[in-house]
């Protein structure tokens, strides 16, 4: 399946949206999910600004940091149908 350019970027954007809400929900600062997930300085922030593309091995150490499963992140048919 191939993934318009539109499409792309509200995948990119919903993502960062619910790894907002679930880190906001824990009442946890962009700093300490950095720490959490040994993530880099302010890769949370540039996730949830849909200015960096996570990969899988970066939202499996967000997930696990949250206490969620991926699928809880990334939800395919919301986002993309």
């Amino acid at each position: 399946m191939q993934l318009s350019k539109q499409k792309e970027l509200k995948l990119i954007k919903e993502i960062g949206v619910r790894i907002r809400e679930l880190r906001q929900e824990r009442q946890l600062s962009q700093f300490q999910l950095n720490i959490d997930a040994n993530l880099s300085k302010n890769q949370i922030g540039r996730i949830e600004r849909a200015e960096h593309i996570p990969n899988i091995i970066t939202l499996y150490k967000i997930a696990e940091s949250l206490d969620v499963s991926i699928s809880e992140i990334v939800d395919l048919k919301k986002n993309i149908i």
